[in-house]
């Protein structure tokens, strides 16, 4: 039976597969009869290409897909495969995200409190100097 699926290919931690025609019992990365595309996910943006009529003509030879494939086939047909995420947020970090908006808006409708600046200058304590000492003069006379 044969299958169309996924071989993987690339470095260590840098995967690119070929969508492929293949013995389903054959190793997944072996020989294969035939290449109809390939797919990149971690490009930025991810790439998918896929050959349609030939995918088309397998599928009417019997050849089955694999569910990722099916799925990737699929996505390729609707036109936009990897459409933008608009919510990466969960529902929870983004109420709290709307409330501290709401927050925000109606602490910057509150008119500012104006605190009165006194214009008074701050106490300094009086420099005193230590007057100097002075000796009397000696009396000469108490020799």
């Amino acid at each position: 039976m044969l299958k169309i699926k996924l071989a993987r290919f690339g470095k260590k931690k840098q995967p690119h597969y070929r969508i492929v025609i293949n013995e389903a019992r054959d190793k997944r990365d072996g020989k294969y009869v035939e290449m109809i595309g390939h797919y990149a996910p971690t490009m930025e943006p991810k790439l998918l290409e896929v050959d349609i009529k030939k995918y088309d003509e397998w599928l009417e030879k019997g050849a089955q897909p694999t569910d990722t494939v099916l799925s990737l086939v699929t996505r390729f047909k609707s036109g936009n495969p990897f459409p933008a995420k608009t919510n990466q947020l969960s529902k929870k970090a983004r109420t709290k995200a709307a409330a501290a908006v709401e927050a925000a808006k109606v602490e910057a409708e509150k008119p500012a409190k104006e605190t009165p600046i006194e214009e008074s200058t701050p106490e300094v304590a009086p420099i005193v100097t230590p007057e100097p000492v002075v000796e009397a003069p000696a009396d000469e006379t108490a020799k």
